[in-house]
This record gives C-alpha cells, sequence and structure tokens, in this order.
C-alpha cells in the first residue's frame, strides 16, 4: 500500500449526474479496499444572463437565465494498483467533467 491521496474533482451542470457518479466513484473504490473520503460538495457556481426580451422596444422587458456549476470532491488513501485500474474502468455519464490528481 502507498501512502499517496488521489483527488477527485466531479464538476456538472446536473446535480443528480454528479451524485450519481460520486456514488459510483465511493462504490468502485471502497471494492477496491482504498478510504474515501467525500464526496465534499464546493461551492455551486453561477452564472447569471440578463437578455432583452425585445429586439427593438421595452427596453425594461428582460429575461433572466441562469446557469448553475455543482461540483464534488473526494480524497482516495491507502490505494493500490487495483483502486486505479477500478477507477479507470467505470462508466460515468456524459455531462460530468471528472478531474484526477495523484
Amino acid at each position: 500500500m502507498n501512502n499517496q491521496r488521489i483527488r477527485i474533482k466531479l464538476k456538472s451542470y446536473d446535480h443528480n449526474l454528479v451524485d450519481k457518479s460520486a456514488e459510483k466513484i465511493v462504490k468502485a473504490v471502497k471494492s477496491t479496499g482504498a478510504v474515501v473520503s467525500g464526496p465534499i460538495p464546493l461551492p455551486t457556481h453561477k452564472k447569471v444572463f440578463t437578455v432583452n426580451r425585445s429586439t427593438f422596444v421595452n427596453k425594461k422587458s428582460r429575461e433572466q437565465f441562469e446557469l448553475s456549476t455543482f461540483k464534488r470532491l473526494m480524497d482516495v488513501y491507502n490505494s493500490t494498483a487495483k483502486t486505479i485500474d477500478s477507477l479507470m474502468k467505470l462508466e460515468l455519464p456524459s455531462g460530468v467533467e471528472v478531474e484526477i490528481k495523484v
């Protein structure tokens, strides 16, 4: 067993996808005997777009759209080659960005 930490960051516009992916990763890692801390929810980033409803008149009539980015953070300790192998073989839903740092 090596004492290195694997940090996994998940990012998505859909909070359900992030949570399901985190659950899959935790299951896969625990099945290999490694220790998982997390998933820790990181602050949600909201991007707001304001658009005029009309093209020419009615300047005061506007519409606002919001794009939320949900993030989760996990640390894996006591990982083995088997742990890394199971992480590579995981099939995660599209729409989830996964960043793995060793």
